[in-house]
């Protein structure tokens, strides 16, 4: 499966991430609104962000969105966790948009495509989201996600973190919200 294909519907490209795209999409990470729900929630900081960047580089995966009318870099997204074993499942997360484009129905754009692609060849996609991401969680709802009984602990700065996993399969994309490529 390739987690870095080039994606695209009449408003939005979704294409690899590269080093070059640091400036513009550090101008949107750079507004600590944008993180405010999530469990990292200083990630508007240059030096927390740096790390999340190159994160993203090295790992593979990562999707720059970028808004067609404007080609500004708008947010970003990551296909991780590909599991081809038993029908296959992979995890899409990480992803965050500029203020300015919540509730505009970019982000289900965003995931339609994603998810499209997915469905090609896994079974299950999973989304972890930060207990208190509450944001999150109703745009995954929104989408047809379920909310799984699977959690996930990790630590960050010390803390725990309680993550939330939520999936989607095939069969339930198939018939849910996101069915159309022009779902809104």
């Amino acid at each position: 499966m390739n987690r870095q294909p080039i994606l695209e519907n009449e408003r939005l490209l979704l294409r690899p991430l590269e080093l070059g795209d640091w400036d513009g999409l550090f101008a949107v990470a750079s507004d600590p609104a944008v993180w405010e729900q999530h469990p990292m929630h200083d990630r508007w900081r240059e030096d927390v962000f740096r790390a999340f960047f190159d994160d993203a580089l090295a790992k593979g995966g990562a999707l720059a969105i970028v808004d067609k009318k404007t080609d500004q870099i708008i947010g970003s997204s990551r296909f991780q966790e590909f599991e081809p074993d038993e029908g296959g499942s992979l995890e899409i997360g990480w992803t965050f948009l500029a203020c300015k484009y919540w509730g505009k129905g970019i982000n289900r754009q965003v995931k339609q495509m994603m998810l499209a692609h997915a469905f090609e060849f896994v079974e299950r996609v999973d989304f972890r989201v930060g207990e208190t991401n509450y944001r999150s969680q109703i745009a995954l709802e929104n989408i047809g996600a379920e909310r799984t009984r699977r959690t996930e602990l990790t630590r960050y700065q010390g803390s725990r973190v309680l993550h939330k996993i939520f999936e989607i399969t095939r069969e339930n994309f198939a018939a849910g919200p996101l069915s159309q490529p022009d779902a809104e």
